[in-house]
């Protein structure tokens, strides 16, 4: 897809979608230079938000899909990453903090809702922020978005207990959100990960190096989708587990329901959902560079591979250590990276089986939903009042 032209490409309904995963390594650096051009700001207002109580700051990460996926994928990381004496990070999903608040907020306790949105036009991302202004007792609302124009950044502005962060490169234009989720999952991960700035700038600089890798190396994950498959399912560890939804919807979305999918954690397939695994089902594991969460990774990949009940067994992985010996992508020659900067490359690879895949069972990657019922900004939402 990387190699083919302009009109090929148009021609396929793919154009956007294959621009928009390529384009993601550049985008990373820019998401760095937006941080380090924002750091002082980000750092006053994070102590301003820290300064309303005395016990560590509640830290919700929240979003809808796709942007939901971004805390469920940087908030294990930064719970060894961060500094927890300082901060509780906490994935939950707008459209639980709209529809059960009480469920999911604590009134008293002081909380920073950091908000993922592409467009910031969704319902449930404006009503979860009006929600917790009017639930929650001393709250602050972070914004990362990448739609200048879209309301989450146009109804924060000016607003002193709000800050928002753009990154308008990364508003994909594409049905799938691409580089929007990696780059607000760079960007949350940035701020919150006690890490020294030199550290993040190699670590971004490695990234897209490897981002860039994955492009020049379409063929191998074209490969791994040459059977005659109707069933994908991802699983992972840690941060990988988050990845794992994020990259099964992918598929989801762009094959528009054609192909069925399935995620879990490495651990947690065995408990009932391995049923789902047929002689035409891909298997992808992500595993994790942390020795010891990484045995897990490769025990249900060597129990899946050896049982012979998939017709394809997959690791995406990094040579850093013990590897799977089956079918793999695999990224050599640079340093072990931690989970929430290797979450980006990885996600990559399952951007562009998505991509291949869409097209394979014939549909058109840039506009998946041909009966619209499924929409770039969600439609059809109801949203209620709700009195604190």
């Amino acid at each position: 897809m990387f190699d083919k032209s302009q009109e090929e490409l148009k021609a396929l309904g793919a154009d956007i979608t294959t621009a928009e995963i390529a384009q993601q390594p550049d985008l990373w650096e820019d998401t760095l230079k937006i941080y380090e051009d924002n750091l002082d700001a980000i750092e006053a207002f994070l102590a301003d938000a820290r300064a309303m109580g005395e016990d560590r700051l509640s830290v919700v990460f929240t979003g809808a899909g796709t942007s939901d996926y971004v805390g469920d994928t940087a908030a294990p990381y930064l719970r060894h990453a961060g500094d927890l004496a300082l901060y509780d990070f906490k994935p939950v999903a707008t459209t639980d903090i709209v529809s059960a608040p009480r469920d999911f907020l604590n009134p008293d306790e002081p909380t920073l809702l950091v908000s993922f949105a592409r467009s910031g036009n969704s319902p449930e991302s404006l009503a979860a922020v009006q929600v917790a202004r009017s639930y929650v007792k001393n709250v602050k609302f972070l914004n990362i978005t990448c739609a200048p124009e879209g309301k989450l950044a146009v109804e924060s502005a000016g607003d002193p207990d709000a800050l928002t962060l753009l990154i308008p490169r990364a508003n994909d234009k594409g049905f799938a959100m691409t580089g929007s989720f990696s780059c607000m999952t760079l960007l949350s991960t940035l701020i919150f990960d006690t890490a020294s700035l030199e550290q993040k700038r190699a670590w971004v600089s490695q990234i897209a190096e490897m981002g860039r890798e994955v492009v020049s190396r379409e063929g191998e994950v074209a490969d791994f989708l040459a059977g005659d498959f109707n069933r994908v399912t991802y699983l992972g560890s840690g941060s990988f587990v988050g990845l794992a939804q994020e990259a099964q919807l992918k598929i989801l979305e762009l094959a528009h329901g054609l192909v069925a999918t399935s995620w879990d954690s490495s651990m947690g397939y065995r408990h009932g959902p391995k049923s789902f695994v047929d002689d035409k089902t891909l298997v992808f594991v992500f595993v994790n560079n942390d020795a010891y969460t990484r045995q897990y990774d490769l025990d249900i990949l060597n129990e899946i591979g050896g049982d012979k009940i998939a017709q394809r067994t997959i690791a995406v992985q990094q040579d850093t250590g013990a590897l799977f010996a089956g079918d793999s992508f695999t990224f050599s020659g640079r340093d072990a990276l931690p989970e929430g900067y290797l979450a980006l490359p990885f996600i990559m690879v399952a951007q562009v089986v998505s991509l291949l895949n869409s097209v394979r069972v014939g549909n058109t990657p840039d506009t998946p939903s041909p009966t619209g019922t499924v929409n770039r900004v969600v439609k059809g939402v109801t949203i209620h009042p709700f009195e604190a």
